[in-house]
């Protein structure tokens, strides 16, 4: 063999292995990550690989839960006026095969918070009410909460919470929320508005522990791999107001809402919470 055969195999062996390691690092590097703040205050890195998907759980059986997820304007007359994007509900809705969508979700909260795109701003003589509702089925549905909600400064996404001095929402118990804007005083044109329903459930003892010792952004990814919409939403709008710029954040919000077909909402700024 000849004697300068070895030194050129050490030389490839070791370029070679130099090529991996960068290209592993490089792999490394490219993964977004977000900072999130344990409970002891320190900074921990999590990769978005590590969030999973909204895992959309099947409407409970009974009678269609029903609702709208958006409310559009129509030309002409005193009604709303038109905007490039209509109202819009945060929420998952499914689409039967009769055209009826069903507006639903799930939370674990006793006074839950919800989302809603609003296209119209505080200079429009405007009115807008939420109303929660118990029985979503029942002729007599008693009412538990309603607010005027003031428009904001400008449109985008909004946040409407069930105060703690209300009704808290019992466990396996649904309920009917309506989020209306009135766009005409004489209230000869019909109002804009979303509605849908919601349902508080209980998470095993064992996952409660999970979501008590862990980071928001895992939290997160645990509500949303449980089908716990409104708390997976909540945890992930708070996470962007703390961290504004973290463009990992916004990515992964504009992800969540396209995996319940919400796509064009998913760029809208989250607005500041009003009294």
């Amino acid at each position: 063999m000849n004697s300068n055969s070895q030194p050129i195999k050490l030389f490839l062996v070791l370029a070679f292995s130099c090529t991996n390691l960068l290209v592993n690092l490089t792999s490394v590097l490219a993964k977004p990550t977000l900072d999130s703040s344990r409970s002891d205050g320190s900074q921990t890195k999590t990769t978005l690989a590590q969030v999973a998907s909204f895992n959309q759980p099947p409407i409970p059986p009974g009678p269609a839960p029903g609702g709208r997820v958006r409310g559009g304007a129509k030309r002409g007359g005193p009604g709303c006026k038109i905007t490039k994007l209509d109202l819009t509900a945060l929420v998952p809705f499914t689409q039967e095969a009769n055209s009826v969508v069903n507006v639903w979700g799930q939370t674990t909260v006793e006074h839950p918070s919800w989302f809603f795109y609003v296209p119209y701003t505080k200079d429009l003589p405007y009115t807008v009410e939420f109303v929660v509702q118990e029985d979503p089925d029942s002729k007599d549905s008693k009412e538990i909460y309603r607010k005027a909600i003031a428009l904001p400064d400008k449109p985008g996404v909004i946040r409407v919470s069930l105060p703690t001095n209300t009704p808290a929402l019992a466990v396996d118990k649904q309920y009917r929320w309506f989020f209306t804007i009135n766009c005409d005083k004489e209230k000869n044109s019909p109002p804009t508005y979303v509605e849908g329903v919601i349902k508080r459930v209980n998470l095993s003892a064992e996952t409660v522990k999970e979501l008590e010792t862990t980071e928001p952004l895992k939290r997160y990814a645990i509500y949303a791999q449980k089908g716990i919409w409104y708390d997976a939403l909540t945890t992930l709008a708070e996470l962007r107001q703390k961290n504004p710029q973290d463009a990992a954040l916004q990515a992964e919000w504009r992800n969540l809402l396209g995996s319940i077909r919400l796509d064009d909402v998913g760029a809208e700024s989250i607005l500041p919470v009003t009294p």
